[in-house]
């Protein structure tokens, strides 16, 4: 399959996705978006891929949505399409896990789309905002729900009603981002943690991440009772019983994925 937005390789047992828009600093266009859930979709259906990366260039990740393509928009037209909804959330659907490597810009719909990812893992040149306030209107990509979940509400309300930026090192303390790594590391640092993913049993870290994103859509006791169904489950599972196995004889496990 063949993209004009972004690039797609295949790095051993993990997906490679660039997005590549670099005179709009990978502003978020409805082409560019469009293509993004083809390529997750692929990834997603593709039995050697066990992890996806999903980078942009050295300046940006993303520097926001494609502001002179939605300008005009009026009511009707957004809710008539969907806007959002259609298009950029596919990445939220994708069972395999997939990381956003960050570097330079994430903003607005940039941050967003690397919140719907997860995790992030960033450059140390990364910079992190919602700044919708500034041009009239507000976050509309999951900004305002997802930061309040991953940094809190006091963070999250600074963050929104004021646009300001944050940078990697403070995105990391308050929980944005899971590691900082030097700018020319991050893409060597977020293959190999794919590639450590992809290493184990794909249907175990599929209910793995199922387990942690239903932290967020559930009370503790309906979230700790979905983990104990999950956990039991995994004993049905090849991979537990090669898994323990290995650990008892001292053996690298060789998974079989099922």
């Amino acid at each position: 399959m063949s993209y004009e937005m972004l690039t797609v390789e295949h790095r051993g047992a993990v997906g490679l996705i660039q997005l590549n828009r670099p005179k709009a600093l990978n502003a978020l266009c409805a082409q560019l978006m469009q293509e993004l859930g083809r390529a997750v979709a692929v990834l997603d259906a593709d039995p050697a891929v066990g992890a996806i990366v999903l980078t942009g260039s050295e300046r940006a990740f993303a520097a926001g949505a494609d502001i002179k393509e939605m300008k005009d928009f009026t009511f009707a037209d957004v809710f008539a399409a969907n806007f959002i909804t259609r298009d950029w959330e596919h990445a939220t659907r994708v069972r395999k896990p997939i990381i956003a490597a960050v570097a330079g810009f994430a903003l607005g719909g940039g941050c967003e789309l690397a919140m719907m990812c997860d995790m992030i893992l960033a450059a140390d040149t990364a910079k992190f905002g919602q700044p919708e306030v500034t041009i009239g209107t507000i976050p509309g990509a999951g900004g305002t729900q997802r930061l309040t979940r991953f940094v809190g509400k006091s963070k999250a309300m600074h963050m929104v009603l004021t646009g300001e930026m944050i940078g990697a090192e403070e995105a990391e303390r308050i929980g944005l981002v899971a590691k900082v790594y030097p700018a020319a590391e991050l893409l060597e640092k977020a293959l190999e943690t794919a590639e450590k993913i992809a290493g184990f049993s794909r249907p175990i870290v599929a209910m793995a991440k199922e387990a942690v994103n239903k932290a967020y859509e559930t009370t503790l006791a309906e979230g700790v009772h979905f983990e104990r169904r999950l956990f039991h489950s995994t004993f049905a599972t090849s991979d537990q019983k090669e898994g323990m196995n290995a650990f008892a004889e001292k053996r690298k496990a060789d998974y079989k994925h099922a």
